[in-house]
């Protein structure tokens, strides 16, 4: 596969940091030696879950956001290899694909400038490379029954996981999408911002709810448009923790009612969560203890089929912060499924 890049025994010694006397969740976690066809490849591997990274930000580029989600897969292995393997890690339940790389076409796309249009729409005509190729990776993860763990990129790449989740289970999946913002928005070429109306206008997205719209940061147009469709459904941060008018712990199972009764996806958009360095961070947001609550309670209902944690982006001093929180949610997600 092209941009698919294996991660191997050598990328885990590496990032790894042993210390006597105890056992790093790097020193079991499961790799595969080489790459031919994933599904082939992991089909009767004993794990129950499957990461793997994209690095890009071509899709927040195109959505005219600040770029640097290409960073997070990284900063999340140096943390995620070094905690400790316990029985509530259980490193050895997990395979570590490796990760799809946009390196080269990042680097000539998002250094061009995006006022011009022709630009933007060179990055949206991309971005549908990496839709197909998200598509083909999470279609045989969930194939070869499996659970996909998606780590970094930007919200574009939500299309991938629904298209492909949807092709592998033969039918329409619910998500629900931990977010400021719909993500909802017009189909004028691929971005991070249209990911979720794409894959509904094209029959692979049923239920969608969205958890903690930012009432700001959201039209008019979009909140009449989400009213109007009865399979879509979302509430708003300001209404929980400003004005007190829902509670959080209630919402929650608001989301899941919305999308329980059949497989469903959990989207989280690093946007939504108070101080953390992505594409439009926020001095306004969900606290870390809140997003990993609402992973833990999502992420123990069995019809939870994979987890996609984004927009993410860090930088040298704040590489630690951004993988230990997406180390948290990845942990929950697992020990909350796994119950």
């Amino acid at each position: 596969m092209q941009h698919f890049t294996l991660f191997t025994e050598k990328d885990i010694q590496h990032l790894l940091k042993k210390r006597k006397g105890e056992s790093k969740f790097g020193e079991l976690v499961q790799l595969i030696p080489n790459l031919t066809n994933i599904y082939d490849d992991i089909v009767n591997l004993d794990v129950d879950y499957v990461i793997f990274g994209i690095k890009e930000d071509i899709g927040v580029y195109a959505n005219h956001g600040n770029t640097g989600a290409h960073k997070a897969f990284e900063a999340t292995l140096k943390v995620l290899l070094n905690i400790q393997d316990n029985s509530f890690t259980n490193a050895k339940r997990i395979l570590i694909l490796g990760h799809l790389d946009y390196s080269k076409a990042c680097e000539a796309l998002t250094t061009l400038d995006s006022e011009k249009k022709k630009n933007i729409n060179k990055a949206r005509t991309f971005v549908e490379t990496i839709d197909k190729d998200v598509t083909h990776v999470v279609s045989s993860i969930v194939k070869a029954g499996k659970i996909p763990i998606i780590i970094g990129g930007g919200h574009n790449n939500a299309y991938g996981n629904i298209k492909g989740s949807a092709l592998a289970c033969n039918t329409k999946i619910n998500v629900v999408n931990f977010d400021a913002h719909s993500d909802f928005r017009a189909e004028e070429g691929r971005h991070s911002g249209n990911g979720f109306s794409y894959a509904f206008a094209e029959g692979f997205l049923k239920n969608y709810f969205i958890f903690g719209l930012h009432e700001n940061y959201t039209s008019d147009n979009i909140f009449k448009g989400l009213k109007k469709i009865k399979y879509l459904n979302y509430n708003t941060y300001d209404a929980m923790e400003i004005r007190n008018e829902t509670d959080f712990k209630a919402e929650l199972k608001t989301a899941l009612d919305h999308v329980s009764e059949k497989c469903f996806g959990i989207e989280i958009d690093c946007d939504a969560i108070e101080n953390i360095p992505s594409s439009a961070m926020t001095p306004s947001g969900f606290s870390v203890k809140q997003a990993r609550q609402f992973v833990h309670y999502l992420g123990k209902d069995k019809n939870a089929m994979y987890l996609h944690i984004c927009e993410a982006a860090p930088t040298s001093k704040t590489e630690t912060k951004v993988g230990k929180l997406i180390t948290y949610l990845i942990t929950d997600f697992i020990r909350a499924h796994g119950n």
